[in-house]
């Protein structure tokens, strides 16, 4: 997913597609990254220009106003977002509730939120996390009771991204008496104007920092039964297990972009920096660590290579995936902490980007279920 490497699931119009990301990116959003950071969220009219641009709508079906392309476009966007060292604007989870939508709604639900979403006129937010409910999901206590024609939510949620911009959030509740994973449902929240509906303060965090991760209230919320995604409650747990292999592997994607990045820029500081009379690079110690980070993400990289591939047959499953969250992440923080090191006391200063990425990597082995969650997912296939 480089311009040195060719990947086979990479074809000509994924190269277009990289280079009108590449361009959208440099005039509206690498312009605005630290100010982003500064103020804690992103601007509102990044996601209407984001729309107008394509860059929401490309694996959207172009019945629904998008561009009907594979997942695999979508990799593209997400790659090149971390590539340019952003990780305030939530894209990618608009990205994971319209294919939520694109798979499970209804026509109808599908005519009402998936044009608006490719616009940029909805952001998305998946409200799934609760204070006592993060990587076991068949905790979650959210209920979405029904109560005529509607359904009355009444829960908490927490560490909710894009939570305090977002007007369309699907919310993990429980709708049916069965417990475990059997009662809980997938519920879509138009929050505008919705009565009982309350954000949080914007949660300060220790990367992340123009990301807006917030915590959601809902109080008797009354949202219509027909929100409810797809025609029958109780199917949440098993519609998240489908989907979460895609943000799974938004992460290894991701790490991918980060840690070229952080090689790219370690490369450049090593090359201009003088110690001891020479360059910082030609120093022994300093060519075997860019060498060890080099190769790990070259492997990562044909790794995530051959997951897109599988996700546009349709044959990723949730033990690749994991493999690829846990272990993108994992090479993305010891490639993040090799780097840091190069740069010295440098390295400690949020003015370099290093830094920053240092931070920003943290929360990757810990969001999209825990590393812990995914060794023993992956465990699981191998007890089969």
């Amino acid at each position: 997913m480089s311009e040195t490497t060719t990947a086979g699931w990479k074809s000509e119009d994924h190269a277009l597609y990289g280079e009108s990301v590449r361009k959208f990116l440099a005039a509206e959003v690498v312009p605005n990254i630290e100010r982003w950071r500064k103020q804690g969220i992103v601007d509102r009219e990044i996601w209407s220009k984001a729309g107008d641009a394509g860059l929401l709508g490309a694996t959207i079906p172009e019945a629904y106003g998008g561009a009907g392309t594979p997942k695999s476009f979508d990799a593209v966007l997400l790659y090149e977002l971390a590539k340019c060292g952003e990780t305030s604007w939530g894209a990618a989870i608009q990205t994971i509730v319209a294919h939520y939508i694109v798979a499970y709604g209804t026509e109808d639900q599908k005519q009402r939120w998936l044009p608006r979403m490719a616009a940029g006129e909805l952001i998305a937010a998946v409200a799934m996390t609760e204070p006592g409910a993060g990587s076991d999901l068949q905790a979650v206590k959210t209920v979405a009771e029904r109560r005529g024609d509607d359904l009355c939510i009444n829960g908490s949620k927490t560490f909710i991204t894009n939570g305090q911009i977002s007007n369309l959030v699907c919310v993990v509740a429980r709708t049916e008496e069965a417990s475990g994973a059997g009662g809980i449902s997938l519920v879509m929240a138009e929050t505008d104007d919705l009565s009982g509906f309350t954000r949080g303060r914007n949660l300060e965090k220790i990367g992340l920092k123009g990301q807006d991760t917030s915590e959601l209230f809902f109080e008797d919320c009354l949202v219509p039964a027909s929100n409810l995604l797809g025609e029958h409650g109780g199917r949440g747990f098993k519609q998240l297990m489908v989907q979460l292999p895609w943000e799974r592997l938004i992460i290894g994607i991701s790490a991918l972009g980060a840690m070229d990045q952080m090689v790219d820029e370690t490369v450049t500081y090593a090359k201009e920096r003088k110690l001891f009379k020479q360059r910082l690079f030609d120093l022994q110690n300093t060519r075997m660590k860019l060498a060890e980070a080099k190769t790990k993400t070259e492997v990562l990289r044909s790794f995530i290579a051959d997951c897109i591939e599988k996700l546009d047959r349709g044959e990723l499953d949730a033990s690749t995936a994991s493999m690829a969250k846990w272990w993108g992440s994992q090479m993305q923080c010891e490639v993040a902490d090799e780097c840091l090191q190069l740069f010295g006391g440098y390295g400690y200063m949020n003015e370099y980007a290093i830094a920053r990425a240092y931070t920003d990597a943290r929360v990757q082995k810990i969001y999209g279920g825990a590393n812990e969650v995914m060794k023993e997912l992956i465990a699981r296939s191998l007890d089969g």
